[in-house]
């Protein structure tokens, strides 16, 4: 399943996404954590901002699925790590949404990179 088009835009133009990786039983969503997010080539990003040791990631790659919400929309996701060249134009998508933020420097460095999560939509 992927985003439509006006999902991606919706989301890429908001800064309220949360995301609810599912706790150890796979059935009960965890505490929305509000995170940043880019959309790059039609397909939508988070990182950790602290990087690996980040809670919500830490779910997120053990789950594998939960829920985001952003832009009104709440939708049911998967999660899966990405890594390599891909990071690049996420960098470039981070700067430009967030430019003006001092943070921006810590979600382009080595430790978020490592947390990079791509969240595409799921059927359930």
């Amino acid at each position: 399943m992927t985003w439509s088009p006006d999902e991606l835009r919706r989301i890429a133009e908001s800064d309220d996404l949360h995301i609810a990786p599912f706790r150890e039983d796979g059935t009960t969503y965890g505490t929305p954590t509000w995170i940043w997010s880019v959309v790059v080539d039609n397909a939508l990003y988070v990182r950790g901002y602290n990087g690996q040791k980040s809670r919500w990631y830490q779910a997120a790659v053990r789950q594998k699925a939960g829920r985001v919400t952003a832009a009104g929309l709440a939708r049911e996701v998967s999660f899966e790590p990405v890594d390599g060249a891909v990071n690049d134009p996420i960098d470039a998508a981070y700067r430009g949404k967030y430019a003006a933020s001092p943070y921006l420097a810590a979600m382009v460095g080595p430790r978020a990179r490592s947390a990079t999560i791509k969240i595409s939509p799921r059927n359930t």
